[in-house]
């Protein structure tokens, strides 16, 4: 592990530091400020030369600041004269706009894919993408990792009685996840039919399976942003007769007034990981659980760097 170094943009600086425990390594020394303009410095403090290079950075809120601020990173080590630099990106922005589902819009999942790849990223590991396809906008080797492990383990700790258990998919695109929870959680598989009628509401309108009656329902998504779609979902679990209602996801973005529409007192609790940083939103919502995925990243930046399957981390 002698040449491995990791180091770490502002925006999620604990996750990169729980990483680094798990690994037995100090943080690399990196100094990224602004300058009084607003452009971002950046400058490494120890040498790098020939050395195996990951650099930690969600490109979350403030999506620019920190996508920017990981392309520039990502230059400094090349100049530098790095081996091989890794993007770790444990939450992928812009990935919503994966395709043209009408005339005249980007798809931005690519180019902020080009822009990483352009700026001498050798590799990307990236965690629960918005869409799989995803993986094929970049020209350099990708590994993506999943939270449902980590998920499921704390689900599990909980003993919850399988038969009278619903795993619940707030809507078509997540049942092969919701799928994934039932194969390891137990219970019965109920999908909420959605319809959406804009880019910011969705209205609910069949649960299909199930049956969700007098069980404890966990609702679970790739990310929860402003709450709208899985809140409605939960509502009309509720509606259906749900005991409990859980919900988890592999990203807290918590934009608009999704803390607020979390605090409904229908749903028993919320599971997101630290993919993104939770400080102020587990202050507003103190039902908010967030699990750490940085043992997760700590063994896939090993076996990566010894040249080890990763995809072997989900065997189970």
């Amino acid at each position: 592990m002698r040449e491995l170094k990791i180091f770490s943009g502002r925006a999620n600086a604990d996750l990169s530091k729980k990483v680094c425990e798990y690994l037995g390594l100090p943080l690399g020394d990196i100094s990224v400020g602004n300058f009084p303009d607003g452009e971002i410095s950046c400058k490494i403090n120890e040498d790098v030369r020939g050395r195996d290079i990951y650099l930690v950075q969600p490109t979350c809120p403030p999506v620019n600041e920190s996508l920017m601020e990981l392309l520039i990173m990502i230059d400094s080590c090349r100049r530098a004269s790095s081996a091989r630099i890794t993007a770790v990106i444990p939450y992928y922005g812009y990935a919503r706009q994966d395709r043209k589902d009408e005339g005249r819009v980007p798809i931005t999942a690519k180019l902020v894919a080009n822009l990483i790849t352009r700026a001498g990223a050798d590799r990307v590991l990236a965690m629960d993408l918005h869409a799989h396809q995803i993986q094929g906008f970049f020209d350099v080797p990708v590994d993506h990792l999943y939270a449902s492990p980590v998920i499921n383990d704390y689900f599990m700790s909980l003993e919850l009685d399988p038969d009278k258990l619903c795993i619940v998919s707030p809507d078509e695109g997540s049942i092969k996840r919701a799928l994934g929870h039932q194969k390891r959680l137990g219970g019965s598989l109920a999908i909420v039919d959605k319809r959406r009628s804009s880019a910011e509401k969705t209205a609910q309108a069949n649960i299909i399976g199930g049956p969700v009656e007098g069980k404890v329902a966990i609702l679970v998504d790739d990310m929860i942003s402003t709450a709208g779609s899985i809140c409605g979902a939960a509502k009309a679990v509720k509606e259906a007769g749900a005991r409990e209602i859980h919900v988890a996801a592999a990203h807290g973005v918590f934009c608009g007034s999704a803390i607020e529409r979390l605090a409904d007192p229908a749903i028993t609790d919320v599971t997101v990981t630290d993919s993104i940083p939770q400080d102020e939103a587990c202050e507003k919502l103190p039902k908010l659980r967030v699990l750490s995925v940085a043992p997760l990243l700590g063994e896939a930046i090993k076996r990566i760097h010894h040249d080890e399957s990763v995809s072997s981390l989900f065997d189970r």
